[in-house]
């Protein structure tokens, strides 16, 4: 029997010819990040197993908002230096993990890498098993293996053509409002279809970084010309594009025609509670804070979009617009572009690369009873700051047009002049 593209990468990891979902494989990872070096030293271990392939980043709490918070990353610094670690991102001079470790090489068409962040899921949109080990990331940097538990498979075919100002975030929350935000439990969901194949990189980044919030243990797209453009001149070593075999037994496969497809908005507090954009308009949704930033839904595009949308107007006065690129690669993309003049211009507060505000840890906590719309991947209560704060999704184009208006609208009206 034919395998899916987990299958095939789980099998190759593993050193068997044949996996089938429920076999326990032992496999060999490319690559993880180094969350948990600090349990590594505590428990002795002197080395890790190979320097160059951990990957380690300060994202979350950057700049130290806090003394705690600078000692964890000046014990961050003296790991990385203990441990030989060969890429290290200080600072945020970099910026987000899921943005700055493809950019910099570390995830390959075909390659198998567990990491210690939710978000892993992001690196299936190059073609390859990228998942969270959690704690189990601290028997990788001793070991360079790890157990895996073969997922079901489930294909998305995404049919029709994405109608004008749509992109991938309508496409995943159009996705999780119909099937759940459970329907990929521990499985290796396969995006595909003429809809895939027509997103841009970036589109379909955003639908596999948002792989965990339905669930899924892996979220993966096939490989094509896009992803070698991306990796031209990043990936220095060989690597084999995975495809699923014609005769591959997936556990269900779901069909969507996005055609007709709208923006969508996902109301409190759930990735799943999702409406289209022209329910949210007519509810006349107040907006206190909006959010363009994180690891779904920042890179040069999403800020373009935004560029478009605010060039030439004003936030509304009632609206703090806060902006923070994936990376300070796509800063500087965006800044020579012109597009933060323009956001700045609108009264943005362009910020540094960081999961500050997406994580209500600094930059943008919200507080009592305030609104947030944003480009990031929770709405979960409390996630963003207090837990009496509101928090919708949406994309770039949808975030934008809610700041200039100062309540939730659709982005086409904007976009359309």
């Amino acid at each position: 029997m034919g395998m899916t593209i987990a299958e095939k990468i789980l099998a190759a990891h593993s050193g068997k010819a044949q996996v089938s979902p429920g076999d326990y494989v032992w496999c060999k990872v490319d690559a993880t990040s180094g969350h948990m070096l600090g349990a590594l030293d505590r428990l002795g271990v002197k080395k890790v197993w190979d320097p160059a392939r951990v990957f380690v980043v300060e994202d979350h709490l950057t700049p130290a908002p806090t003394v705690e918070a600078a000692n964890a990353a000046r014990e961050m610094r003296r790991l990385v230096e203990k441990f030989g670690i060969v890429n290290f991102f200080e600072l945020g001079r970099h910026g987000i993990l899921h943005q700055v470790f493809p950019e910099n090489g570390m995830i390959a068409p075909g390659e198998l890498i567990a990491m210690g962040d939710s978000h892993s899921t992001s690196g299936g949109v190059f073609n390859a098993c990228v998942t969270n080990a959690a704690i189990d990331a601290l028997y990788i940097l001793a070991f360079g293996e790890l157990w895996f538990r073969v997922p079901q498979s489930v294909r998305v075919v995404l049919d029709g053509r994405l109608p004008e100002w749509c992109v991938g975030k309508d496409v995943i929350l159009f996705v999780a409002g119909q099937l759940g935000t459970e329907f990929g439990l521990y499985k290796s969901i396969e995006y595909t279809g003429p809809v895939a194949k027509q997103m841009t990189l970036a589109q379909r980044w955003t639908i596999a970084n948002m792989g965990v919030e339905v669930g899924a243990k892996f979220a993966l797209f096939e490989h094509d010309e896009k992803v070698d453009e991306f990796l031209e001149g990043r990936v220095n070593r060989p690597y084999t594009p995975v495809s699923p075999d014609p005769d591959a037994a997936y556990e269900a496969t779901y069909r969507f025609d996005l055609s007709d497809l709208e923006p969508m908005v996902a109301f409190p507090n759930d990735p799943g509670n999702v409406h289209p954009v022209t329910d949210a308009e007519r509810a006349q949704i107040p907006v206190d804070q909006a959010f363009l930033g994180s690891c779904t839904n920042a890179r040069l595009e999403d800020l373009q979009v935004a560029a478009t949308i605010l060039q030439g107007r004003q936030v509304h006065p009632r609206v703090r617009m806060l902006v923070s690129p994936a990376s300070q690669s796509v800063y500087r993309e965006a800044m020579k572009a012109g597009w933060l003049e323009v956001l700045a211009d609108a009264g943005c507060v362009v910020e540094h690369s960081t999961c500050g505000p997406c994580f209500g840890g600094h930059l943008g906590v919200l507080g009592d009873d305030e609104v947030c719309i944003s480009s990031s991947n929770r709405n979960f209560q409390g996630r963003m700051g207090s837990p009496r704060a509101s928090v919708y999704l949406a994309s770039p184009a949808t975030v934008a047009a809610s700041a200039l208006a100062g309540h939730i609208v659709d982005p086409r009206r904007f976009l359309a002049t």
